[in-house]
């Protein structure tokens, strides 16, 4: 309204009028209610009160019975690392988790071979409602299943919220779990059949490393090997693969996702080089022939990429490192999120194939970390609407919160100017460290909250979220 009022001309012998007092910002939050839409950059500058609202609010042992007789795998497992100072077992953990679409469910698996599935309102209320504490252990989860052989991966079936699929490192099948039937065996296997390039892969590298649903076909599922190749099974036709995505025969593949279209696969290897393919069939019309092979689209190395970066390559000697995990953003569809085994975490920007964000915490060796639990696999996970990437540290009984927002104004931008920062309205999302009381392998988030749930090298689960505290009336 100022900007159109006239100042009236003063009267001779009177003084002028002072100047009239500049004008305010407008306040952001208002103008967020009035616009009615919050938009990027508003919620990029909202999560720094985020980042420092984390904090560990609550902890659950894996202490759980078979059958009601006697203790499961992990915890004897546990019970025995826990006996032996000197020297750590590696099959221990939490290797994987994930939540079902809604939040309702939470399914982890351990590298003792047990899959539990847990109520996470039971988890959250056992903290913040009516009852202080859980009755027993019994009551922590709704399903626990003990296998005798170690298991590294969990998903949902994203057309089947009640199915689960599993794979071990020492198997090359693909273990369904139906959480509406109470029995320890699984109710479908799925197993690998005779390839068409048996001289491309060695023998002694039969397992599956991880798994992928499409999220519009609940019968095709997708799982990676260490012998160089992703399968695809057709559950309306057959238990065994119908498709291969060949990649070099020195490959072994730690992780697979797919892109947001279902169209478009993209797997990780130990040797730090991420594999794409199109399903449609890319670059080779053959692929359009034949159903039963894809040509791959193309091939990146990490290593190279992040070599283009002057300003890190200027500080630090740039190897080649294994791939552990990648992951889409689920609230920007073209930021592939990966980190690797010496700790580093970063974005690909899939349109462009570069990488656009980095985060590089001091080495493990640094603070003289164990190195069998460094080596051990580490999965983080994105925040459902924030762009903040959860990881676990590799030294430090904690986790990394980081700014990956897709801006320039990100802390974590590879191009990012530091004379941007005195600007208010420029200030990035800081970087955060929460502390925990262990050490962390494995993350999940809420998809409808910004509460964490992260697996340790204990195979406990540590519940991270927003500290709530009890206001007292001084008056009563």
């Amino acid at each position: 309204m100022d900007k159109f009022l006239v100042a009236a001309a003063p009267h001779s012998g009177e003084e002028l009028a002072p100047p009239p007092p500049p004008r305010r910002h407008r306040w952001r939050r208002i103008a967020v209610e009035l616009d009615g839409r919050i938009d990027a950059r508003f919620r990029h500058r909202e999560s720094r009160l985020l980042l420092d609202s984390f904090a560990e609010i609550g902890a659950f042992d894996h202490k759980y019975y078979v059958h009601g007789e006697e203790r499961c795998g992990t915890y004897l497992d546990r019970m025995v690392n826990a006996s032996t100072m000197d020297f750590h077992q590696v099959r221990e953990g939490i290797s994987a988790m994930e939540f079902d679409k809604k939040g309702i469910y939470l399914a982890s698996v351990t590298l003792s071979g047990c899959l539990t599935v847990h109520d996470f309102e039971i988890l959250y209320c056992s903290k913040y409602g009516p009852s202080c504490s859980l009755q027993d252990d019994s009551s922590n989860y709704l399903l626990h299943i003990s296998n005798p052989m170690p298991l590294n991966a969990v998903r949902w079936n994203p057309g089947n919220q009640d199915e689960i699929a599993c794979t071990s490192s020492q198997s090359d099948k693909v273990l369904l779990f139906d959480i509406g039937y109470v029995s320890s065996a699984p109710t479908e296997v799925l197993q690998k059949g005779k390839s068409k390039f048996p001289a491309l892969y060695s023998g002694s590298r039969k397992s599956l490393s991880d798994i992928a649903f499409t999220s519009d076909d609940k019968s095709r599922i997708f799982a990676s090997g260490l012998d160089g190749a992703v399968y695809m099974w057709d559950r309306r036709s057959s238990k065994t693969h119908c498709l291969e995505l060949m990649s070099s025969p020195e490959s072994q593949f730690n992780t697979v996702k797919l892109g947001v279209d279902n169209r478009t696969m993209f797997g990780a290897t130990k040797n730090g080089t991420i594999h794409i393919w199109d399903l449609r069939g890319g670059r080779a019309s053959a692929a359009f022939q034949s159903h039963n092979e894809v040509q791959q689209l193309a091939s990146v190395k990490v290593s190279t990429l992040l070599d283009k970066i002057a300003s890190l390559k200027e500080q630090t000697n740039i190897v080649s490192s294994p791939i552990l995990s990648i992951d889409f953003n689920p609230s920007c569809s073209y930021q592939l999120g990966f980190h690797l085994d010496d700790g580093w975490s970063g974005v690909l920007n899939v349109t462009n194939l570069s990488v656009t964000h980095l985060h590089c915490p001091p080495p493990a060796w640094l603070e003289g970390t164990d190195l069998v639990l460094q080596k051990q696999l580490r999965k983080p996970t994105w925040l459902p609407t924030s762009s903040i990437y959860a990881v676990g540290s590799s030294s430090y009984d904690g986790i990394y919160l980081l700014d990956f927002h897709p801006d320039m104004s990100s802390a974590c931008h590879v191009d990012y100017r530091e004379e941007t920062r005195g600007l208010e309205e420029n200030q990035p999302a800081e970087n955060k460290f929460v502390p925990l009381s262990q050490r962390v392998l494995s993350c999940a988030a809420h998809p409808l909250s910004h509460t964490i749930i992260a697996g340790t090298q204990f195979s406990s689960l540590l519940m991270l979220s927003q500290k709530q505290e009890a206001i007292r009336n001084p008056e009563s």
